[in-house]
């Protein structure tokens, strides 16, 4: 996938040491496999401003957080971002392999991020709320 935005027109994301050490990882493995994303990935926890654990906001999304966001037609959707093996969209939990997933890491209430779907489509969505873990 393309990365549309420069890195300077993104909102900052912050996140926690851990999940940031394991989504490395997983990004890495996920090259060959699922290789837009993964380079997504890669891409937003370069730029990413990386905190411990226990220093982190409640209202950040990161792992396991339950977010609620704005779509740019209105929408209101409430998720949990969750690892690929957890990962059920018809019970709101995405995978940060996923396009939005990554889009979602490390924002906080207030922050908006446009992103592209797998299909070529582009989105927005503003978040409303986080729930921590």
């Amino acid at each position: 996938m393309e990365n549309l935005q420069s890195d300077a027109s993104k909102p900052l994301i912050i996140v926690a040491e851990t999940d940031y050490t394991r989504l490395t990882g997983l990004a890495q493995g996920a090259l060959e496999r699922f290789p837009e994303v993964a380079d997504e990935l890669l891409v937003e926890l370069e730029r990413a401003c990386v905190m411990l654990d226990d220093q982190l906001a409640s209202n950040i999304i990161r792992m396991g957080s339950t977010a609620t966001y704005k779509t740019e037609t209105g929408e209101e959707r409430t998720v949990t971002l969750v690892y690929p093996g957890e990962a059920d969209i018809a019970a709101g939990r995405i995978s940060i392999l996923t396009p939005i997933g990554v889009a979602l890491l490390g924002l906080g209430p207030g922050q908006s991020i446009s992103w592209q779907a797998r299909d070529g489509s582009h989105h927005r969505l503003t978040i409303k709320d986080v729930k921590a873990i």
